[in-house]
């Protein structure tokens, strides 16, 4: 009977951990200390770095991750990777305080679901009486009454 050959190359278990660790990305309990109103203010309203794409201006709080631009923002938003790190989110994460109380040192609490909302970056142009201003598309035909002829 013969044996499948294996495919791995000879000597290259020194880069095995370097492709594994490369494209890390923030664990929950991280994104979590993000997400609280001081970090998240902070995470929002970045200095341009010029390093980073779209110059660390348009940032996924929930996925850590930085757009070049404001499209790719909204894109992002209805992805099927955004929606699961929203349901992901929903759990708080796991504490020590947690562990404890699973080895036996406390009572047994279930984890509470959060709701977790994407975040709004929107931004709302109003006039002097705080009314919002809708802006139309060039291209969006209007509708004409006989009334207005």
């Amino acid at each position: 009977m013969t044996y499948k050959r294996k495919k791995y190359h000879c000597g290259d278990t020194h880069l095995k951990k370097r492709w594994r660790v490369r494209n890390r990305k923030k664990d929950l309990d991280e994104i979590d200390q993000d997400l609280k109103e001081e970090n998240a203010e902070k995470l929002l309203n970045q200095k341009v770095d010029l390093d980073l794409p779209g110059a660390a201006q348009h940032y996924c709080l929930h996925c850590a991750r930085y757009f070049i631009d404001e499209q790719a923002l909204n894109d992002h938003f209805k992805t099927k990777v955004h929606k699961r790190r929203l349901k992901a989110l929903e759990l708080e994460p796991y504490t020590i305080e947690e562990s404890e109380r699973a080895a036996g040192h406390g009572s047994f609490k279930t984890a509470t679901k959060r709701k977790i909302v994407s975040q709004n970056i929107e931004k709302s142009q109003t006039d002097e009486d705080g009314d919002a201003i809708l802006e139309e598309s060039p291209n969006k035909k209007k509708k004409i009454d006989d009334n207005d002829i």
